[in-house]
């Protein structure tokens, strides 16, 4: 009989007893098959462990800020992006409060989640201006369209899947995605057919079914009909041998919705009428959808389809303007906008760069608005213009393509020119005029949004800094942003090497403001590599410096431009001035 002094047998070795027992007892037909249990050490207990506390938002971004952020790539919509700055940042702002005040925050009573509602034709950039805050503040972002869910029915699984999608995009971080931004387009399509007698069942029910995650619901990451997500349970069931409930709150989960409305207008004319008096009921039915729309109230909603439930779940309303002839030209004018450079992507995969002509960009301009689509139509428009020229021009010489008026207006006869070589040298010159207009235009661009550049990627825009950003953007195809990161990653590359030669010869170099520049006037020009310049760095000082030191004491080295350009003369001056310091007077 065992003690309890005695060392208490593990599972493993209790298997092994039973099992001698059973076989001596049955013979071989008899063994002890045990439950497949893998457990990785490092999960140990992970089922016990209570779940992860929320995301730790670091938000601080004021509405002026994120509205300065939205003009440099947004057309017009003063109102929208002041609507959707002001109420995302406050959003986000409450969410960084409570979380430092913690419990006494989330007991008090009246949390409203202020999920917004874009009115709007198609083209005027509803889902752009979502897209581009989502970026800007780095949370999650997730677009459905309504439609799809009228399609499965009033269940309401593909709703509760575009929350589930949250966490995809967050890279399976729950606490973030509880803090991300879902983008619904097209819910006009949901509301209820007035055409109809009785309720319009389907589209009842997809409203019905969004109104818990606009609220707040705990949303299951494990569904039946997802089979990846069962498989991943079975390997923690694998692992832990204890079940795990995964789920997403959507309390701060904001949902912002959008459509084109196209009937309202409508709707809040009769509305307007009706309550109008005298002369002023005639003047208001005379106005027209730019003044009529602002005048949208929740009546006019629910006389358009939608159940008063869903209506009072979306609290801030804004109506997007529609896009003229000028807005699109001024679309196609924005370094930033992804139409022009997208097609100098395309003509740079053939080795051809490409610069427009403003009035070749007002005469696409012109052809999108006729399609009244809005800002799509300039897709449209720029590829039917440029398309004889992708097909053409990849099997000549052209290696510069500028689009000029003619291109536009006359694709045969410019293709026609380009073909000879009077008008291929006519090209390069007309070229390079483009590339220099367009430095011009990125430069004033950047002064003009010199301050919020500046900060945005911590760069101090010196004279000749700016003159390396404009370079760079005309000699390559990158919006700002990217020319600006590129930039400050050569800036901080730089900086670096005067720690290396610290490290490797114990001496104390700054280089100053313009000496950087001077680094990045070469490599922008390729005219030099970061190795290349590190290792010229050492050839051309470290012996001079060396001897600065002996002679001096110094330690402590001061580069500029001039220092860069000429070194004997900088250390022969460091040596004069050194073993003969400047007189001061008395």
């Amino acid at each position: 009989m065992k003690t309890h002094n005695e060392k208490i047998p593990n599972p493993a070795e209790l298997e092994k007893e039973i099992s001698d027992f059973l076989t001596k007892k049955f013979g071989e037909n008899v063994k002890v098959v045990s439950p497949l249990m893998v457990t990785d050490p490092d999960d140990l207990g992970q089922a016990d462990k209570p779940p992860r506390s929320e995301a730790k938002i670091q938000f601080d971004l004021k509405p002026e800020e994120l509205i300065a952020y939205l003009d440099r790539y947004i057309v017009r919509q003063d109102e929208a992006k002041a609507v959707l700055a002001t109420k995302i940042c406050t959003h986000f702002n409450r969410i960084t409060r409570a979380q430092k005040e913690g419990d006494t925050a989330r007991s008090m009573v009246g949390h409203i989640k202020n999920n917004v509602l874009l009115v709007g034709p198609t083209g005027v950039g509803k889902t752009y201006i979502v897209r581009l805050i989502a970026q800007h503040i780095g949370v999650p972002f997730v677009k459905g369209d309504a439609t799809k869910f009228s399609e499965t029915g009033y269940v309401g699984g593909d709703v509760e899947d575009l929350v589930r999608d949250l966490v995809r995009e967050a890279d399976d971080d729950i606490e973030l995605a509880q803090h991300g931004i879902i983008y619904i387009d097209e819910i006009d399509k949901i509301a209820g057919s007035r055409n109809i007698i009785g309720a319009d069942v389907s589209r009842a029910g997809v409203q019905r079914a969004l109104l818990k995650p606009m609220e707040e619901t705990e949303v299951d990451l494990k569904v039946p009909h997802d089979p990846i997500a069962m498989i991943q349970e079975i390997e923690r069931f694998r692992k832990t041998g204890k079940k795990e409930k995964r789920s997403v709150n959507t309390a701060n989960i904001l949902f912002i919705m959008s459509g084109a409305f196209n009937e309202l207008e409508e709707i809040i004319r009769k509305r307007v009428a009706r309550q109008g008096i005298g002369f002023g009921a005639d003047l208001k039915t005379r106005r027209g959808q730019a003044t009529l729309l602002p005048q949208l109230k929740s009546e006019d909603l629910i006389e358009f389809g939608f159940e008063s439930e869903f209506v009072g779940r979306l609290p801030v309303r804004t109506v997007l303007d529609h896009l003229g002839e000028n807005d699109l030209y001024e679309i196609l004018k924005n370094p930033s906008n992804p139409i022009v450079l997208g097609k100098k992507l395309d003509f740079a995969a053939y080795g051809i760069q490409i610069k427009f002509a403003d009035e070749a960009l007002r005469l696409l301009a012109r052809d999108a608005y006729t399609e009244n689509t809005g800002a799509r139509g300039l897709v449209s428009a720029v590829e039917r213009a440029l398309l004889p020229f992708e097909k053409r021009l990849p099997s000549t010489n052209v290696r510069q393509f500028p689009v000029t008026p003619m291109v536009i207006r006359q694709p045969q006869a410019a293709l026609d020119q380009l073909a000879t070589p009077a008008g291929l040298e006519e090209a390069g010159r007309q070229f390079e005029s483009l590339r220099q207009a367009e430095k011009a235009a990125i430069q004033t661009y950047i002064l003009d949004n010199r301050r919020i550049l500046s900060d945005r990627y911590n760069l101090a825009l010196t004279p000749s800094r700016l003159d390396i950003l404009a370079g760079f953007y005309v000699n390559q195809v990158s919006d700002v942003g990217q020319v600006f990161k590129r930039v400050k990653s050569s800036y901080d590359q730089i900086k670096k090497i005067e720690l290396e030669f610290y490290k490797a010869h114990d001496i104390n170099i700054v280089l100053e403001e313009d000496a950087i520049d001077f680094v990045m006037e070469q490599l922008v020009d390729n005219a030099v590599t970061l190795e290349g310049f590190a290792q010229k760095l050492a050839a051309d000082f470290e012996l001079g410096l060396k001897l600065v030191v002996e002679k001096t004491g110094k330690h402590r080295f001061f580069l500029n431009r001039q220092a860069l350009q000429d070194p004997e003369l900088f250390i022969s001056g460091l040596i004069r001035n050194g073993l003969h310091p400047p007189q001061t007077s008395s």
